[in-house]
């Protein structure tokens, strides 16, 4: 019989049934007990420390300074709001959100062909490229130059290979990807904060943490004295400008591409936030406890995962209960996730750019394909305040700093694809339902990944260019949280029961991260795309 909770009764027909049980307790969370704020919101903050963040985001500060961090700050609270809604729909089913994808009247079928689409950006391993070329430089004491080819495209393979081996053990998969993400977080920051605070100006920090709050600055045709002074490009705001002149600015749109990349990797982005949900279910939060998680290979033999989803009845003691789970939900992405994707964006921007100026290889980073993830490195060796002894120990250190990065959040991108379709065919799947038991949803999951590290073996091969992965991927990614903003919208309000719906506020910035995202989408397609294929029609 079917109730209020149970409201599968407008989902798609090929999908199964909902179970039903109780929601369970939310344990208080006190700093008393502060482990417990170790949740999904710092797994997905170390994971989001990655190509855009010590890449891309650097990039952009030294060509700019912190005029443009405006757009991180609207993107990374756009994404909150994004996190909140998929967060919504773990607690109350202990499914993610991509399976849910699968309820909605498109049907599995459509759904997973367009979610595959979607997913594309995942099939091209960009950051273990660059972690290769930063292990070269560990290995051979300098930036590796073209000659080097052979050995990054070595190491890029041994990458690859590395960063599965760490979720084969655990328990659950889920374990081990905290544990890896929050000795990350606490590596990295900790590393370009102290770095910051002995090294870098007053008016450096000032520079990049007010760039948060400079919105509407955009980078223009029009010179500015102070851009030239710093060697930068020029930027003004279209607000003031419309004001003193009643006129637009001309823009300058040539790199409208690494801009997009800039506010694709800014946070998230893609389908990497739908992994929220993932992550809510296998920490046991709400009815994820009721459901089970992905086990591991080795230490995951009590581990199990059900096929399907478990809701609760609407009942005041449920929606009691529901209130302190969702209470985790707002402290984890507000307190946790959000600041932490600030600092992320921020401090390695910080040092960029104070350092960048000092390496040659930014003025040689558009010949040397992998130059962007060693420039800081490269720079605080170099740099004049620093002896050739302490500046060869911080080369070393910012290299080790910049493995961190980039390969736990290749290794999540592994574990993210893997896990994707892993729920998607384990409850899409009639057969996979009939013929699996629920301790043995590991088969699925170790065989996608297997067949997923084979493959990127081979695009680490065909592409060369470890700069171009990056930006395209970013460029794709804003597609993906784009669309599936709207599809999320409409899952929430249509199979939620009316007291866990989203409330107005919810939906206006899920459907606000939408628009932001296909508009840079649309901005790029036509400046950079589209002229592209005019030439390619009329040649």
């Amino acid at each position: 019989m079917h109730t209020e909770a149970n409201s599968d009764r407008r989902s798609h027909p090929k999908m199964p049934d909902w179970e039903q049980a109780d929601l369970p307790e939310a344990a208080p969370v006190s700093w008393r007990h502060w482990t417990r704020l170790i949740g999904p919101g710092i797994v997905m903050m170390g994971i989001q420390i990655g190509g855009g963040e010590w890449l891309v985001g650097p990039e952009v500060t030294a060509q700019y300074g912190g005029g443009l961090m405006w757009i991180a700050t609207v993107a990374i609270v756009l994404q909150v709001f994004y996190n909140l809604e998929c967060g919504r729909y773990a607690l109350y089913c202990g499914e993610p959100v991509v399976t849910g994808f699968m309820r909605l009247p498109t049907g599995p079928g459509m759904m997973v062909g367009l979610i595959l689409m979607l997913n594309i950006g995942a099939f091209i391993p960009a950051l273990s490229s660059q972690g290769a070329a930063t292990l070269a430089a560990i290995y051979l004491d300098r930036p590796p130059t073209p000659d080097d080819r052979g050995l990054v495209m070595g190491l890029a393979y041994a990458c690859l290979f590395g960063v599965s081996l760490p979720v084969l053990i655990g328990g659950k998969v889920y374990n081990m990807l905290q544990a890896v993400m929050t000795a990350k977080i606490f590596f990295v920051l900790g590393f370009c904060v102290l770095i910051g605070l002995f090294y870098v100006p007053a008016d450096k920090w000032w520079m990049i943490f007010s760039g948060f709050l400079k919105f509407g600055h955009v980078p223009s045709t029009i010179t500015a004295p102070e851009d030239v002074a710093r060697g930068g490009k020029s930027l003004v705001n279209v607000f003031s400008y419309w004001w003193e002149h009643g006129a637009f600015p001309a823009i300058a749109l040539g790199n409208i591409a690494i801009l997009g990349s800039f506010a694709g990797y800014a946070g998230g982005g893609g389908l990497a936030n739908s992994t929220y949900s993932n992550f809510v279910r296998d920490k046991g939060w709400g009815m994820g406890s009721r459901v089970g998680a992905i086990a591991s290979a080795v230490g995951g033999k009590q581990v199990s995962l059900s096929h399907v989803g478990k809701v609760f009845p609407i009942t005041a003691d449920n929606l009691r209960r529901w209130a302190g789970w969702w209470r985790y939900i707002l402290r984890d992405q507000i307190m946790i996730w959000g600041p932490g994707c600030f600092m992320g964006m921020a401090l390695p921007a910080l040092l960029s750019i104070e350092f960048a100026g000092h390496s040659e290889l930014y003025q040689a980073e558009n010949k040397l394909d992998w130059a962007q993830a060693m420039i800081t490195a490269d720079g605080l060796r170099n740099a004049p305040q620093f002896g050739p002894a302490v500046g060869r120990v911080l080369w070393l250190i910012t290299l080790f700093a910049g493995l961190m990065v980039m390969l736990p959040s290749q290794m999540s991108i592994v574990d993210d694809f893997s896990r994707r379709w892993t729920d998607t065919i384990w409850t899409a799947s009639r057969r996979v339902r009939e013929r699996l038991r629920p301790n043995q949803i590991h088969w699925i999951y170790y065989a996608i990944l297997a067949v997923y590290v084979l493959w990127s073996f081979l695009c680490a091969y065909a592409f060369t260019t470890p700069r171009l992965m990056v930006t395209v991927i970013s460029n794709m990614n804003n597609v993906s949280i784009g669309l599936t903003s709207f599809f999320l919208v409409w899952l929430n309000h249509r199979l939620l029961p009316k007291p866990l719906r989203p409330r107005w506020y919810h939906t206006a910035g899920v459907l606000g991260c939408g628009l932001f995202y296909l508009g840079i989408s649309a901005l790029v397609f036509v400046t950079k795309v589209w002229p592209v294929i005019l030439e390619l029609i009329q040649g």
